[in-house]
């Protein structure tokens, strides 16, 4: 039932993503349940949920399959990582992780789609949507806390 839950969550936030805009910039939400589950399970299930979500955004996006896959794995793993250094999780680092996420997620997708296919856009436009998608996030970094044993 669990499953099914986030499972549920999962379309509801890729229906929210799709269909939000704000300054032409698409938010970047689906990070933040990568992050959430590296936090809460740890490093293997940040990296499979990660590796889900990325290869399911891939493939709704239309172009080379991959990019998403390797960073929304990659930073699934390294919340599960970053959060078992940390003794006490406070809100402020939950947002903060959120943000240092989402700008991490957007530079390896831009990087991996500029090496591997034709730059989707200039440097200054990529700086300026990974900055968007960031300070989007950065509110709802408060959701990601560690469980409490």
């Amino acid at each position: 039932m669990k499953y099914l839950f986030w499972v549920g969550i999962t379309f509801f936030v890729f229906i929210i993503q799709g269909s939000v805009s704000l300054f032409d910039v698409t938010p970047n939400f689906t990070i933040l349940i990568a992050c959430f589950a590296g936090i809460r399970g740890g490093e293997g299930k940040g990296l499979l949920l990660g590796s889900l979500i990325g290869i399911f955004e891939d493939s709704l996006s239309g172009t080379l399959l991959g990019p998403h896959m390797l960073s929304k794995g990659l930073m699934g793993y390294l919340a599960g990582f970053l959060s078992s250094k940390f003794f006490v999780w406070t809100p402020v680092l939950g947002i903060l992780s959120g943000v240092i996420i989402t700008m991490a997620d957007g530079v390896a997708v831009f990087t991996v789609r500029s090496v591997f296919a034709a730059m989707p856009c200039g440097i200054g436009a990529a700086a300026f949507i990974i900055m968007m998608q960031s300070l989007l996030n950065a509110p709802l970094g408060l959701l990601l806390k560690k469980r409490t044993e």
